[in-house]
């Protein structure tokens, strides 16, 4: 069976996606947030399934609720692909979806993460030696809040480590991202059991990162670890990330952050590039170069902006967001073919 399964983008959605991962061989996975996304990500997976050619599909939202419009556009979609659709949510504003359509199904007594675990359980004999119910406990605990419970304060630092699990930007790289917030919390089940386990589970988060992060046998601050890794990450898809300004390349990253480590290594790797730019979702950027071309010039001409020779940065005024980043790529060339005919 090939399964695409969307779901949210916090410890409970993510949550229910560890478990999918567990049970079923071929699956292709999609997070979004609330609103436009959703949609985005609807389109995208309909999109895939039409380009895989697989034979009955089952497509899975779990921690999201859809509304009218939504379900009524999936399940016109899912149809002819002869695809199935199963929804397993908790969030009393889908009640009027959960009425209408009989693949819907809503129970506002615990996570998503927990209605998952009883489906997988119910259909597939899932988890019969209950490897991983201590953990669905702790997701449950927290997302519902459930204050009283004994796992409540284990499920308040997972809250955190995922919410914190920002070195990989989401929207330009979603399968790295996702994979380290499934390792981080496979990593997370082995503190459950222990005395003060969430204390010393947020004692070592630190380290666990590293851990995922570290390629080699050698050590170093977080930031290096990550900036390394993340040159190699845009180094091996610098084609799809490859813009242009006046004959110099560059690379674009989104909302990546750090540009003078990760900008510099990145230029030091590919000494082929002459700048680098991330930009983010409010259209400020960042350019660094490695004494190729002036980036302040460029900052100047692009967004108003200056700096240093090497390191600049700017706004583009005129700037909209994405959840696709080859739309962001295309605004972002053409904002950049514009300024060059002016400039």
């Amino acid at each position: 069976m090939n399964v695409y399964h969307l779901s949210h983008i916090d410890l409970d959605g993510y949550g229910c996606q560890y478990l999918t991962e567990k049970y079923f061989k071929n699956i292709r996975f999609y997070n979004a947030n609330y609103g436009a996304e959703i949609e985005a990500r609807l389109e995208e997976i309909i999109s895939d399934i039409k380009r895989d050619s697989v034979e009955s599909p089952l497509i899975v939202v779990t921690d999201l609720n859809l509304d009218m419009q939504e379900c009524s556009w999936l399940e016109d979609k899912a149809e002819p692909l002869n695809a199935q659709i199963i929804l397993l949510d908790h969030h009393i504003s889908g009640r009027e979806c959960a009425t209408n359509f009989e693949w819907y199904n809503l129970d506002d007594s615990k996570s998503a993460t927990a209605i998952t675990y009883n489906w997988l359980q119910d259909n597939f004999n899932f988890d019969s030696g209950e490897r991983y119910k201590k953990l669905v406990q702790t997701i449950n605990a927290i997302d519902i809040w459930l204050d009283s419970d004994a796992l409540f304060e284990f499920g308040k630092v997972e809250l955190g480590m995922i919410n914190g699990a920002k070195e990989i930007n989401r929207i330009l790289f979603p399968e790295e991202d996702r994979r380290l917030k499934m390792f981080l919390i496979d990593r997370a089940r082995a503190y459950i059991e222990k005395k003060n386990g969430h204390i010393e589970l947020d004692n070592d988060l630190h380290r666990l990162k590293k851990e995922f992060f570290k390629e080699t046998d050698r050590d170093d601050t977080k930031d290096n670890l990550v900036a390394l890794f993340m040159s190699k990450l845009l180094t091996k898809n610098r084609d799809r990330l490859t813009i242009e300004y006046k004959g110099f390349k560059g690379l674009l990253g989104y909302n990546l952050g750090n540009s003078s480590i990760l900008g510099n290594r990145f230029l030091i790797d590919n000494p082929d590039y002459d700048f680098y730019m991330d930009i983010n979702y409010r259209g400020t950027f960042s350019l660094r170069s490695n004494n190729r071309v002036d980036v302040a010039k460029i900052a100047e001409e692009i967004g108003n902006g200056g700096g240093h020779k090497n390191a600049s940065g700017g706004k583009i005024k005129e700037y909209k967001d994405s959840f696709i980043y080859s739309e962001i790529k295309e605004f972002i060339q053409n904002h950049l073919y514009s300024k060059e005919i002016k400039n």
